[in-house]
Formats: C-alpha cells, structure tokens, sequence
C-alpha cells in the first residue's frame, strides 16, 4: 500500500511539475506578450511634455534659420558639411 501512494505521489508531482507548471509558464508569458502595452499615466505626460518642448525648440530652430537666411542668404551652402543631421530638401525651416 505504501508503494502505491509513493507511486501516485511520483506521478502527480511529475505530472505537475513536468507538464502543468511549464505549460501554464508558456501560456502565461505568451498571452502577457500578446496584450497591448500602454503607457501609464505618469509616462503619457511625460511625453507630452517632451513633445511640447520639441515643438518650442523646433518653432526656435525655424526662427533661427529664418533670421540666416534673411541676413545672410547662403550660410546653408557654406555650412553644408557640418551637420550630418541637415535637411537637405528643407529651405528657410519649412516642411518639417
């Protein structure tokens, strides 16, 4: 008799931790990366903050490159190869 219940014991905690709890690892994980993330509260305003200032600092890049081109029309060919990140199709901050 004590056999037997050794055996079941062997059986069921092989069969839980063998094929249950790995299954149910794989199920949970896989619907987790299934679901949609969204961002929560704090992170949200926080890039709206971030945006509002990149939209600032671009209205202020645009003034800048306005005021060059009026003062000095050809700063833009002069200043070709300084920055790597240049709008080439881009002429007095329009299109951006």
């Amino acid at each position: 008799m004590e056999e037997f219940f050794g055996v079941a014991l062997v059986v069921l905690f092989g069969t839980l931790f063998g094929l249950v709890v790995p299954l149910w690892l794989i199920l949970h994980y896989w619907s987790k990366r299934r679901a949609p993330v969204e961002p929560s509260f704090d992170e949200q305003a926080r890039l709206q903050r971030l945006s509002q200032i990149a939209e600032r600092l671009q209205q202020r890049v645009s003034a800048l490159e306005a005021i060059l081109d009026a003062q000095s029309p050809g700063w833009r060919d002069s200043h070709a190869d300084a920055s790597p990140l240049r709008d080439t199709g881009n002429r007095g901050g329009h299109g951006r």
